[in-house]
């Protein structure tokens, strides 16, 4: 991901609709954190989010200010649209806040109406304790989705880069499908899909890749292990694919000669809820009626208790560990679906006392009278000769 992935319009259309929602939260300035903020506003693609890195937003026009390690200077200064690049550290350490605090001072953050992102993986808690300190009574809020609300609704640019990745995702879905076979690792097989990835030009997605069988298959995020498939094995696979950083994700059920009915069972229950979720999705729908529509199904089915996570999310351009966007399926969500957005659905069933589960995961737009599905790769369960 550059400053090049998008037209230079398609930027500045972005800055202006922060600088809106800014002014509409009566605030002089914005400290982002979040790599997919940042990434957002800048195309910056750099690693430093390993560290401690912010972008400075002014609520009026003016530079655009990064505060990152001495490392990224180059990557930041070629590839990402910013106007001044401040950098800390080097050879040797140095304490970033202390950088933070002489850039609070030249831009006059101290004496002004501050926002400050408070991302969940990206601030460390000794740093946000000290900026909260620095800052006082000038920190007058921290709206962390500020921005990720922004960017929920896809840009025909952001829309073509999901549906390039969604075409990369199901090319490793089939190489997997061939490569599935008794005797085969999980490891060897997730080398395969990691394979089609990298030669199919996909970036290495955010999140890795799940990926269990037999005796694990009630693990709902397992990664893969040296356990060898055999015939009997149930099984589930998950894995992100990207295009310039914007990720589509997939994931498929297996069985390793023909499944039980215990295993047919729950695979049907969760494509009904997976059905049943993509069919109450459309334009100006609270989020959480697809979430109601997926639990009932399983609810009916008598698998309430093993529903184990969320009914879907937002997709974002991803960054390790995760490719997620505020916006969840839940019976809590405050959000309403537009048109535009991408989600990824997969209602599961993970059931620990019988070693068995089920998730088909599959990335929806959504538009104005209901879902389009991105994926073409077959949502059957895959059943390989033991």
């Amino acid at each position: 991901m550059s400053k090049h992935d998008f037209h230079p319009d398609e930027f500045h259309a972005r800055r202006d609709r922060v600088r809106m929602a800014m002014r509409n939260n009566a605030l002089d300035w914005l400290v982002l954190f979040h790599p997919v903020s940042i990434h957002w506003l800048t195309g910056s693609d750099a690693k430093s989010y390993q560290e401690f890195q912010c972008l400075l937003v002014s609520a009026e026009p003016g530079p655009w200010v990064v505060l990152t390690r001495e490392g990224e200077r180059n990557e930041y200064e070629m590839d990402a649209l910013v106007d001044q690049v401040f950098t800390f550290g080097g050879g040797e350490n140095e304490d970033p806040v202390a950088a933070f605090e002489k850039l609070a001072e030249t831009h006059g953050l101290l004496r002004a109406r501050v926002g400050m992102e408070v991302p969940a993986y990206y601030l460390h808690p000794h740093h946000y304790l000290r900026l909260r300190q620095l800052l006082g009574s000038a920190l007058v809020a921290e709206p962390s989705n500020l921005v990720h609300d922004l960017k929920l609704v896809k840009s025909a640019t952001e829309l073509a880069y999901i549906r390039a990745a969604s075409r990369k995702a199901d090319e490793a879905m089939a190489a997997f499908t061939a490569a599935l076979s008794p005797g085969r690792s999980e490891l060897a097989l997730a080398g395969t899909i990691m394979a089609s990835l990298l030669s199919n030009d996909s970036g290495i997605a955010a999140s890795p890749i799940n990926l269990v069988s037999g005796e694990r298959s009630g693990f709902s995020h397992g990664a893969p292990t040296e356990r060898r498939l055999r015939a009997g094995d149930f099984g589930n696979v998950e894995f992100g694919a990207t295009h310039r950083r914007y990720t589509a994700t997939i994931g498929r059920q297996f069985s390793i000669g023909s499944p039980t009915a215990r295993m047919r069972e729950l695979y049907e229950v969760v494509r009904r809820a997976c059905d049943a979720c993509v069919a109450a999705i459309r334009d100006g729908v609270p989020a959480t009626e697809p979430h109601a529509a997926a639990r009932e199904v399983i609810g009916q089915a008598g698998m309430e208790p093993f529903r184990v996570h969320t009914s879907g999310y937002g997709l974002a351009p991803g960054f390790p560990p995760t490719w997620g966007e505020p916006l969840h399926l839940l019976a809590d969500s405050t959000y309403t679906l537009r048109a535009g957005m991408v989600l990824s659905v997969e209602p599961p069933v993970f059931i620990g006392q019988e070693q068995l589960g089920a998730r088909l995961i599959d990335n929806v737009l959504v538009t104005r009278d209901g879902a389009e599905l991105l994926s073409s790769c077959s949502r059957d369960l895959i059943v390989i000769n033991a």
